[in-house]
């Protein structure tokens, strides 16, 4: 049925049109891109396409019908920028939309709202149940090309936001302009944006229940800004070319348990700078001219990096992260990094990091209150707080907690040819009342103070480590006298 206001007929009811122009829709893709519809009583049938477009005076379709393009003028149904046109046609054609701003400018730009769903039901499962250990290929924000059109796909889990955006350059910001599909019980949210390319920064705006606006980066993004910035950055992490394939057939066969092993720790940051550039860090093309070299030629086997995952504080060296699948952009970009490992193997050196899975920081663009409830760290400070350092606690009790945490271990032995893991601040991990005073701990089901789901969590993580990477080491930094951990 059609709605009227004043002469001009549309297939939506007003209330829609104001919850998507107001922001607050939580399924865009019911209301925009092109949907059947019943232009009359006589039961002609058809198609409404809707976009948004804030500030636009005029939206036109561009009807690809029999090879032939044809205009379909989009009536204004709201001053802010709602759009609607109704197509009499058997099956939806191809079109694009054609966009006019006062002042003369126009573009022609692809709808998002007409492409389906990129996430399928195997994906949702997996990542519902904790066993998408590939969750880095399917969250967060990925080139592809679909039904013929390359652009960017992003997909994040925020099962407790009313509605979730993407913003960036690209739309000025505007949290209206790209909200994202939601795929019902999951929490997870998607939208493919076609046009972008490595390189265009984003984050996620989320709108909380109670209709509070978050500004989140991605959990999952591979590259960030150079601080202070803390946009996330498109990337592709697929074109280096690797030259250690000697290294790690190697590797797999390597009987670490008995072979010689001379670990240099090194924090990439502190190791050299470049004073006579205003004391700038190396960049990791440069690390790896001077780092591996000098480290082989003092005999040690293995470099042990102290954390290299984005942190927006100098002062923590890494331990407070924030950007858990990228490396610092201090010292470049991700493919740089990946030169670095490459030339360490090729100079018959291992690359060993440090990873963090214990604590979280506070920061307001990262994981806390994430989509306006504690959703990585628990809700009760006596399990999610740790008040000596400040930071948070990871809630491993969560399954898609769990799945970030250990497809990032994953990722880094994978994307990154990394040799292996040193776990850092295991005893904070293990113990419910470490650093903690009576009455300041809860005591796990059986009454004990050991921390019963990160136990099962770390024996999983050294489970998979060892299962998919055979020859890399899985270390613990573990100052108490935990039986079986050395």
């Amino acid at each position: 049925m059609s709605n009227t206001q004043g002469e001009i007929h549309f297939s939506i009811h007003p209330d829609e049109v104001h919850s998507i122009v107001e922001a607050r829709h939580g399924d865009p893709f019911r209301v925009l891109g092109p949907h059947p519809v019943s232009l009359d009583g006589a039961g002609r049938s058809g198609f409404a396409i809707r976009t948004f477009l804030p500030g636009a005076e005029r939206v036109e379709a561009i009807i690809e019908q029999e090879a032939v393009k044809k205009i379909l003028p989009l009536a204004k149904i709201d001053e802010s920028g709602f759009f609607e046109g109704l197509l009499p046609a058997a099956s939806m054609p191809r079109y694009w939309l054609r966009g006019h701003l006062p002042g003369g400018h126009s573009w022609v730009y692809e709808d998002p709202y007409r492409f389906p769903r990129v996430l399928g039901d195997l994906d949702l499962h997996l990542l519902g149940e904790g066993n998408h250990l590939r969750s880095f290929d399917k969250l967060g924000a990925h080139l592809i090309e679909l039904e013929g059109v390359k652009g960017v796909h992003f997909a994040l889990w925020a099962p407790n936001a009313q509605r979730v955006s993407v913003v960036g350059d690209f739309n000025g910001w505007d949290g209206r302009r790209h909200p994202m599909r939601h795929l019902g019980s999951s929490g997870i949210w998607e939208i493919f944006i076609p046009g972008l390319t490595e390189g265009d920064l984003y984050k996620f705006e989320i709108r909380a229940r109670e209709g509070i606006l978050r500004l989140k980066s991605d959990p999952y993004g591979c590259r960030f800004e150079f601080r202070p910035g803390t946009s996330t950055i498109v990337h592709d992490l697929g074109k280096h070319r690797w030259q250690d394939r000697a290294w790690l057939e190697a590797r797999s066969r390597w009987n670490w348990l008995e072979a010689p092993l001379s670990i240099y720790e090194v924090h990439l940051g502190s190791w050299m700078r470049a004073p006579e550039e205003g004391n700038r860090y190396l960049t990791y093309r440069e690390l790896a001219h001077r780092l591996p070299d000098y480290a082989h030629d003092l005999g040690f086997t293995h470099l042990q990096l102290l954390p290299v995952q984005e942190h927006p504080f100098d002062g923590s060296w890494g331990y407070q992260t924030s950007g858990y699948y990228a490396p610092t952009s201090r010292h470049g970009t991700p493919d740089d990094f990946m030169y670095f490992v490459d030339q360490c193997h090729q100079k018959g050196l291992g690359v060993l990091l440090d990873w963090v899975p214990a604590h979280f920081p506070r920061d307001d663009h990262g994981l806390r209150f994430f989509d306006g409830t504690c959703l990585y760290e628990h809700a009760d400070p006596r399990r999610g707080e740790h008040r000596d350092w400040g930071t948070l606690i990871f809630n491993y009790g969560r399954n898609e907690v769990r799945n970030f945490l250990l497809a990032n271990a994953l990722y880094w032995l994978e994307k990154y040819h990394l040799d292996g893991l040193r776990v850092d601040a295991v005893a904070s991990m293990l113990y419910l009342d470490y650093s903690r005073q009576d009455g300041d701990w809860i005591p796990n089901a059986y009454g004990g103070k050991e921390n019963l789901e990160a136990i099962d969590f770390l024996k999983r993580y050294n489970e998979l480590c060892h299962q998919h990477y055979p020859g890399v080491l899985t270390i613990s930094e573990e100052s108490t006298a935990w039986t079986a951990v050395s």
